[in-house]
């Protein structure tokens, strides 16, 4: 068991190893399910076999010890060699490879469930939706608000509330699903989407945008124009450049792609049923729906709503919208 124990760590230490530097897809999900399962055959087996055979061992133990002391006794010794307790309890010790599994195995559970079915944390590694949220922040996502759904596959189990206009929300890029992206609903399926003049307009209607004063980027040391945007279901600030184009330069070919009319201006797009259009808050520096398409349904992964620590400015610490 030693041996393949360490097979089995050396391979989950390979795999972490290769994700770090890039050379496989890693799969977090994945990875917590199958060592949730692993370290939980572990555990089955230590309390079914492993440990009663150990307690079989210290009973055996302690009643030769007893035996011993009888014969010495009769034979009028009385001082013993030898410390039973300190025997007994090396014996029911766990050895290195149940440490490391078995051991884990209710850490690993608790995990694997809250981030599963209640809460998960994310790092936002970009300032795609800034100023709402910046680089750095330590995000918490809602991963039951649009309905649970089952880990890996991501096969929703219960309903949950609709996502709405104006939600932030993370989701598996769909270009690559292995990825987790976060943007801002925009459209529901169905939707009418426009961006025209760096205009949003949903289903004919131009969204209401009234100035702010300049949000300064600590990062680049430079001011840019911010706006308040009213979405039907809420507010929220977004930023504005004005050195960049309208137009949206790059676009792949996505599935729905003919929903989509590109110009000189910007696009529009019809949402398809069971699908969503994500924008970034910065709306100039950011790779969302109007360059790679629709997010499905299925890709949804949850709402984000509180930012739970940013280690270069505690004020950041709170619910957002």
């Amino acid at each position: 068991m030693q041996f393949l124990t360490a097979i089995v760590l050396g391979a989950f230490a390979s795999y972490a190893g290769a994700w770090y530097f890039g050379l496989v897809d890693g799969n977090f999900a994945l990875l917590l399910f199958c060592a949730c399962v692993i370290t939980g055959a572990y555990w089955v087996a230590e309390r079914a076999w492993f440990l009663p055979r150990r307690r079989a061992a210290a009973a055996a133990l302690e009643e030769q010890a007893v035996r011993r002391r009888a014969e010495l006794a009769a034979r009028g010794i009385t001082q013993v060699d030898g410390d039973v307790a300190e025997a007994r309890q090396k014996i029911l010790m766990q050895p290195w490879w149940l440490d490391w599994t078995a051991g884990l195995f209710p850490v690993i559970l608790a995990v694997f469930f809250l981030r599963s079915f209640l809460v998960e944390p994310f790092r936002i590694p970009s300032g795609s939706m800034m100023p709402t949220l910046l680089v750095g922040d330590l995000i918490l996502v809602n991963k039951f608000h649009y309905g649970i759904r089952l880990p890996v596959i991501n096969q929703k189990v219960t309903q949950g509330n609709a996502p709405q206009r104006g939600d932030v929300m993370v989701f598996r890029y769909p270009p690559k699903p292995g990825l987790d992206y976060i943007k801002r609903v925009v459209g529901l399926p169905g939707d009418e989407i426009s961006y025209l003049n760096k205009q949003l307009m949903v289903n004919g209607k131009a969204v209401t945008r009234t100035p702010m004063p300049d949000f300064f980027d600590s990062d680049t040391m430079r001011y840019g124009k911010q706006f308040e945007e009213q979405l039907p279901e809420r507010r929220h600030r977004l930023l504005l450049d004005d050195d960049r184009p309208a137009f949206i330069p790059g676009a792949e070919d996505f599935p729905f792609r003919a929903n989509c009319r590109y110009s000189a201006e910007g696009v529009t797009c019809k949402v398809p049923d069971g699908h969503y259009f994500m924008m970034g808050d910065n709306r100039d520096n950011s790779l969302d729906s109007r360059y790679w398409g629709f997010v499905p349904d299925q890709n949804i992964v949850g709402k984000a709503f509180f930012v739970w620590m940013n280690f270069g400015d505690l004020r950041r610490i709170g619910s957002f919208d």
